[in-house]
């Protein structure tokens, strides 16, 4: 099997800084490529992948003839014509693009040149997204940058629109986090929930999705309001909203079934659970089956619950999804899945005692237990 290459070794290598030199030199001919790729090459081996950004853009302010906006002006320069142009064939970008946003966070996050920067970082999360070098801004501009947010919701693009929710996140992933209220941005999701482009309605959802961690009323009133408007239609509301309160529906929170249409105390039975096996090991299949019946139709959203112990004693669990049906009245819903028992960063499969459990619209039907062995 070949081992998979690591994203930071094709996100930044020595091919692309030589690109990013080629690409500056060409609008600048007083910029030291050569100097600039030895300088970063150097160090860049050694360095994971957020480091090698910052380590390019170092780069780039070290080799460039000139600072503040006439170097922003030369970076811009540099940029092809449209991200379409540069090879972009996906919402994100190119990491190659990475160093030049991180640039302007580092480098120009001033009072003076403020509104210059925004801008720039608005033209470039075309070229790679730029949510990360916005929150650098959002900490120490929050007022500013802002106001420029919700102009960005208005913006033609699709991928500006994004970043103004995107940015904004209380939780993004892999992110410093920002001091502002987790709700501040909920007005700049008001303008965008209903966009056009699912990659800025996908932003939408995660956003709400961390709001949710602290204020759930919040988000299920946001909700109710959206679903109210008729803007969405029925698929587009229940895509946000899952995604959105995907970790209350893990936990079976009624109120997040209820909003989506299946009722926390539908009238169905479930058979006890069966295992194909009883004893397994890391990377064996977990195969199941139980079957739903129902007294009256009503549409069901099923769950896998498997719990263990956590290495301190405390219960850790996993919940994922497993379907989603109409149960009709005195017709047996079959529920089975061969589940892959893998382990994960987030979810090592140790040796230990483990049970598994389904949980219909929110409430859980009695366990199975099962052993995983050592390999």
């Amino acid at each position: 099997m070949t081992a998979k290459v690591p994203l930071k070794e094709t996100a930044l290598n020595a091919e692309r800084i030589a690109r990013i030199g080629r690409e500056v030199h060409a609008v600048c001919p007083g910029f030291d490529a050569d100097g600039f790729v030895t300088s970063v090459m150097a160090d860049l081996p050694r360095l994971e992948l957020s480091a090698r950004i910052a380590r390019t853009s170092q780069g780039l302010h070290d080799h460039l003839p000139v600072t503040g906006p006439d170097a922003l002006d030369i970076l811009l320069c540099s940029l092809p014509p449209t991200p379409a142009a540069a090879g972009v064939t996906n919402d994100f970008g190119l990491h190659l693009y990475s160093p030049h946003s991180d640039y302007v966070s580092r480098y120009l996050r001033t009072a003076e040149h403020l509104d210059r920067a925004l801008a720039a970082l608005a033209r470039m999360t075309g070229y790679f997204s730029a949510e990360l070098p916005v929150r650098h801004f959002l900490a120490d501009f929050p007022d500013e940058t802002m106001k420029t947010v919700h102009a960005w919701a208005h913006d033609e693009d699709y991928r500006v629109r994004r970043l103004a929710s995107e940015a904004t996140r209380p939780l993004l992933p892999w992110a410093p986090r920002i001091a502002l209220p987790a709700d501040a941005a909920l007005p700049v999701l008001e303008q965008l929930y209903a966009d056009t482009h699912p990659f800025v309605r996908t932003s939408v959802a995660n956003h709400l999705g961390d709001i949710a961690t602290t204020q759930p009323d919040l988000v299920l009133a946001t909700l109710q309001r959206w679903k109210n408007s008729g803007r969405l239609g029925d698929k587009g509301f229940a895509f946000i909203a899952r995604a959105a309160l995907r970790n209350r529906l893990k936990e079976g929170w009624p109120p997040a079934y209820g909003i989506l249409g299946y009722a926390h105390d539908a009238p169905v039975e479930l058979t006890p659970l069966i295992l194909e096996r009883t004893e397994l090991r890391d990377g064996d299949t977990l195969t199941f089956s139980a079957s739903l019946t129902a007294s009256a139709t009503v549409p069901v959203h099923v769950m896998i619950v498997m719990t263990t112990a956590g290495p301190s004693g405390r219960p850790r669990e996993k919940v994922s999804f497993l379907r989603r049906a109409t149960a009709k009245a005195g017709q047996p819903l079959e529920l089975a899945k061969a589940h892959l028992l893998r382990s994960t960063a987030r979810w090592p499969v140790s040796p230990g005692s483990y049970s598994l459990a389904l949980q219909v619209n929110g409430r859980r039907f009695p366990a199975v237990a099962f052993t995983v062995r050592s390999p």
